[in-house]
């Protein structure tokens, strides 16, 4: 299964590797990743591969407990519940 990752927040060093990182202990493998910083504003978009994650509920709320404790917005979702929305 393919998941949608969204970063935001006040851009600062390392928030990347921290997003990889935490996908690494859950045996996530980032498949693209795009990036901007506007403005001090760091957005990023990751397409992961969590086919090996044995609980995406549990993974989805690590990564969104992450963003809080570092004042970033961080989400999880499904790629084929992202693709749905996106559909007209």
């Amino acid at each position: 299964m393919k998941a949608v990752i969204t970063v935001v927040g006040s851009d600062r060093v390392g928030i990347l590797a921290m997003i990889a990182n935490a996908c690494a202990k859950y045996d996530v493998n980032v498949l693209d990743v795009s990036q901007t910083i506007v403005d001090g504003i760091f957005t990023m978009t990751m397409i992961t591969d969590c086919s090996k994650v044995k609980d995406f509920g549990s993974f989805a709320s690590f990564m969104e407990k992450l963003g809080q404790e570092n004042s970033l917005i961080v989400r999880v979702m499904n790629q084929n519940i992202f693709d749905a929305m996106h559909t007209v």
